[in-house]
């Protein structure tokens, strides 16, 4: 129980990157330990064709959702792990220079770009008629997020374990070619769609320079989608009877201790909106020790 209030805490503290690392962790966990229980009954189940994309358009029609799930699930392990620390790397770069709402808006339209590309290669490359194939992955949110970060400071210094000092334009570059070169040799579609994801944050980054994000709609959706679940449904109206002197003799104590507490739930709900806007790594170290007290 320690262990997972420790994830829930790491989670709601954490910024935007954690979060999206956390949902694609549990997005793979979760069905792949369901799927190997009902095989413990003799239960098959392949939960891909609901979520992954089809190169096939016309499955697009029943399942449109796929354009986006896909995104979020991964076909094993080391595709995990090797994606999400790509998108740690990533996502700390990009959140250096944009907000936590952009990041969202480039990771998630950055991977419908993508899948877009993706299907249309299907459509009209010979290379690929008469073949079908399933997309999952984040790896055209992350080449979306990387080259967005690169597009907008190219000469950005990086120092790499085992290489040194280099540039971010440098390893954007060696991205895209390991993309270029695996085209003809294997997951034709899938290297397709990191270099779609890579296009749309090149083309994000010049947009945005010239005054248009656009991201705007996705955030505008998302914001009025958070609003309509943070809700809160007011308290029943209850008749308490209470003891009248007894009433009187607390009533100092009583509201010491209300606004106290509404002081410090207030302090903390500050603290969180700045996290969740600029990053843990915004906070002061009075926020820090403050948050960390109020955790205890």
């Amino acid at each position: 129980m320690n262990i997972l209030q420790d994830l829930k805490q790491h989670y709601r503290l954490g910024d935007l990157t954690v979060k999206l690392i956390f949902i694609n962790v549990v997005l793979f966990v979760v069905p792949t330990l369901a799927v190997s229980l009902l095989r413990l009954f003799l239960v098959s189940f392949d939960y891909y064709p609901w979520v992954a994309l089809s190169e096939n358009v016309t499955a697009l029609l029943y399942k449109p959702w796929t354009l986006l799930s896909y995104n979020f699930f991964h076909g094993g392990l080391v595709h995990l792990v090797f994606n999400m620390l790509m998108l740690h790397f990533a996502g700390r770069l990009f959140t250096t220079y944009f907000t936590q709402k952009q990041l969202l808006s480039v990771y998630v339209l950055g991977g419908v770009f993508g899948g877009v590309l993706y299907l249309l290669s299907y459509l009209f490359l010979p290379f690929l008629a008469n073949q079908s194939a399933y997309l999952v992955g984040a790896s055209a949110s992350i080449m979306a997020i990387v080259f967005a970060t690169t597009t907008y400071q190219p000469y950005m210094n990086l120092r790499l374990p085992l290489i040194g000092n280099v540039q971010l334009w440098h390893i954007a570059i060696v991205f895209l070619v390991l993309d270029l070169i695996q085209l003809p040799l294997e997951n034709t579609g899938g290297h397709l769609s990191h270099l779609g994801g890579a296009l749309f944050g090149f083309i994000y980054i010049k947009t945005l320079q010239q005054g248009f994000d656009l991201g705007k709609g996705v955030n505008t959706l998302l914001d009025g989608v958070a609003n309509l679940f943070s809700r809160r449904k007011s308290a029943p109206f209850k008749n308490v009877y209470r003891n009248a002197q007894q009433n009187k003799s607390n009533t100092t104590y009583n509201s010491s201790r209300v606004v106290k507490k509404d002081m410090a739930q207030q302090q903390i709900d500050e603290i969180l909106d700045k996290i969740s806007q600029s990053g843990y790594e915004s906070l002061t170290k009075e926020e820090k020790e403050f948050l960390f007290r109020a955790g205890k």
